[in-house]
């Protein structure tokens, strides 16, 4: 098991992005349920209502926590409440009066990008004269650097997904539905150690084309390719690897090559990770070797994105994004080629990147996998 994350932990967080904040020219930050709040103080509601529950954090003042009274019991429990000024409303008042006090009047705020409109519209309306905007618009790397702890984490994610991989290989796929096989790699995921299961994609002949199809009643014949993406948490962080496999040794050969050119895509853009490199060159590197084999058109999605509390988060590998790896970073690279109406080929890995260069959460081999 992991190290738990304590109160000292939670107060540097909760310093960093306050200075953050600061030096983006923000007045603070107002944190919402969700993954913002569960890093910056290790609390996670039971619920997320309509009730206002709100991480407020400004220079020069203690940071504060505002949660409904019913929930106050279960607020002062989390790690990170020591570190904060718990602040608590009832049923019956003004949610937002208790919130106001905390802001300056003429401030600009960032907030959590998942924080519910009604709230959002509500202390706007309460301070007209407040300014909002997302977090992933002005501080997208708060969680995007992990520290010692969190990697440790993601790596024991991505361990027990391939874990999961490599069980998968053994069951039977020729004659089976799609969702029988989601259905066990949902279960393999478990019995690695996840607590949650996010997807189990697995996408079959055509379907393997849909780069997010979801696993349906098709039957899985002999001959078909099979893309198979999924992924969950485990100890609070997430896992996404992305495999392709064969239902038959006999292995056409433009499947073969599709294969092999992602692979090379995969692996290249691997090596050039290292610090100071954009995270629109990974993209750029892993096209290249795609589009330069033929098969341009037929990638059609972003090379990678980043990964901690949640599956999906900055930094994104895609044109347009020159933010500069660092190490600590942990992201997805996953490039593709699907062809309609035929067939599709991912290969993905989690990497973080090291003072030197990069290192794969993922260590399942790449080669086309057959199964029977």
């Amino acid at each position: 098991m992991p190290r738990p994350f304590t109160t000292e932990d939670y107060t540097a967080r909760l310093a960093r992005a306050t200075a953050e904040a600061s030096a983006a020219g923000l007045a603070g930050l107002v944190i919402a349920p969700g993954p913002d709040l569960a890093y910056l103080c290790g609390y996670t509601p039971t619920a997320i209502t309509e009730r206002l529950t709100a991480l407020v954090l400004t220079a020069g003042r203690e940071p504060a926590l505002v949660v409904p009274k019913l929930e106050r019991p279960d607020a002062e429990k989390a790690a990170g409440t020591p570190a904060l000024r718990l602040l608590d409303w009832t049923d019956g008042e003004d949610q937002y009066a208790a919130v106001t006090p905390l802001l300056d009047p003429a401030g600009r705020y960032g907030v959590s990008d998942n924080a519910w409109a009604m709230h959002l519209l509500g202390l706007q309306a309460a301070l007209p004269g407040v300014g909002f905007t997302s977090l992933t618009e002005t501080l997208p790397m708060l969680r995007a650097v992990k520290d010692v702890e969190e990697l440790e984490r993601l790596a024991a994610a991505g361990g027990a997904a391939d874990a999961a991989y490599r069980g998968i290989l053994e069951v039977e796929f020729a004659g089976r539905r799609e969702t029988d096989v989601a259905a066990d790699l949902g279960a393999l995921l478990i019995q690695y150690g996840h607590s949650q299961v996010d997807f189990t994609v697995v996408g079959s002949g055509p379907n393997g084309a849909d780069p997010h199809h979801e696993a349906d009643e098709r039957v899985i014949r002999p001959g078909d390719t099979v893309v198979l993406d999924f992924g969950g948490l485990k100890d609070g962080y997430g896992s996404d690897t992305t495999r392709t496999v064969h239902v038959s040794p006999d292995v056409p050969a433009e499947v073969q090559r599709v294969h092999d050119v992602v692979r090379l895509a995969q692996q290249t853009a691997f090596e050039a990770v290292r610090p100071g490199v954009g995270c629109q060159e990974i993209d750029r590197i892993a096209r290249r070797v795609i589009t330069e084999a033929g098969y341009g058109e037929y990638f059609i999605h972003r090379t990678g994105h980043g990964i901690g509390l949640t599956t999906h988060e900055p930094p994104y590998l895609v044109e347009g994004e020159e933010r500069p790896l660092v190490p600590g970073m942990c992201f997805s690279i996953e490039p593709g080629i699907y062809l309609p109406g035929r067939f599709g080929v991912r290969i993905e890995d989690i990497v973080t990147v090291t003072a030197t260069g990069g290192r794969r959460l993922n260590n399942t081999p790449h080669e086309l996998a057959v199964v029977s």
